[in-house]
């Protein structure tokens, strides 16, 4: 038996989260709905510019609230992440390590700066990202555990690694040892940029074809460079074997290997979309961990990105976890 569900790799940071108008992201001149790199300087005059608004902290990063989400629900997940050895980073190793999850991050951590993510809700629920990579950007082969990943059910692969060489090689090299052990391989697209600008780089990180793909609809068709739904999955399954497409309010379409199921989506007031996908994703690989088949995985992690979207904040409480667990019968 494996000693993890889910063993994963990408980028920590620590997301600070605000609520903010459409006019403050268009007087700031940033692209609503996407993720955008910045530099410290820019970050911080943001930082700034978004003094009393409603904020919230916790610890972060895609493939950290796919990895944290798996282990509220009860399943034993591991991952590799650099921060730095400054206060921040403190705050994201203790954070991840209260949630259960084993990682590689310990107390000799190098010197730098954690990386952050300051997160813009507008009242539409669309969340926008600007990205201080910081140390995370350095994240490489070094922070890969090996017995880790050979002991897993699934290796997960951020997406957002792309942008960084040393995390595209890393990730690479995460799927590489998966492959030659039999172990399972997962990625997400993580955002459309990631797909618009850094598609060649992707396409390394898929290889020869992953187990399972997750993606929302817009990634899908940017990938497939494509307007038609239908002509993008019959590509993706070109590249996976499994998928699972988010279609936001429409729900989601998932394959099995075999055949398509179409997921109904909850419906729920949306506050915060901030997440949804990261959560969708974890409910999804647990389920799957759990013996059910895809339209039950699609059923149940369908509900938890709900449950995430209609409220404030990336990630559930323990509690809520077991709450949707006991709703589900899972």
């Amino acid at each position: 038996m494996s000693q993890y569900h889910v063993y994963a790799i990408g980028n920590a940071l620590v997301d600070m989260e605000f609520s903010v108008a459409d006019d403050f992201l268009s007087a700031q001149g940033i692209d609503k709905g996407l993720m955008t790199l910045v530099d410290e300087a820019q970050q911080q005059s943001l930082y700034q510019a978004l003094e009393g608004h409603k904020g919230k902290k916790a610890s972060g990063g895609s493939a950290a609230n796919t990895i944290i989400a798996i282990s509220h629900f009860g399943g034993k997940s591991y991952y590799s992440c650099k921060v730095a050895n400054d206060e921040t980073g403190d705050f994201y190793v203790k954070d991840l390590t209260a949630a259960g999850v084993d990682t590689n991050l310990n107390d000799n951590r190098e010197s730098g700066v954690t990386g952050k993510c300051i997160v813009m809700v507008t009242p539409d629920a669309e969340r926008t990202m600007n990205t201080f990579l910081g140390i995370s950007e350095t994240v490489s082969s070094n922070e890969l555990d090996k017995k880790a990943i050979q002991q897993s059910e699934y290796v997960y692969l951020e997406g957002y690694l792309v942008t960084s060489d040393s995390g595209r090689s890393a990730a690479i090299e995460a799927r590489n040892i998966a492959e030659a052990s039999n172990i399972k391989t997962a990625l997400t697209f993580s955002d459309p940029n990631m797909v618009s600008f850094f598609k060649d780089g992707l396409n390394e990180m898929l290889g020869n074809g992953v187990d399972l793909l997750f993606c929302n609809e817009q990634e899908a068709l940017t990938w497939a460079d494509t307007e038609d739904l239908n002509t993008a999955v019959e590509k993706i399954k070109t590249v996976a074997k499994t998928f699972a497409v988010t279609l936001g309010s429409e729900g989601a379409l998932v394959f099995d290997g075999t055949d398509e199921h179409k997921i109904a989506a909850k419906t729920v007031t949306p506050v915060d979309s901030n997440g949804a996908g990261d959560m969708f994703a974890g409910a999804f690989m647990f389920a799957l961990s759990q013996g059910k088949d895809f339209p039950a995985a699609g059923r149940f992690a369908s509900q938890a990105a709900a449950q995430v979207v209609s409220q404030f904040g990336p990630r559930l409480s323990a509690e809520q976890h077991q709450q949707l667990l006991n709703e589900s019968n899972l």
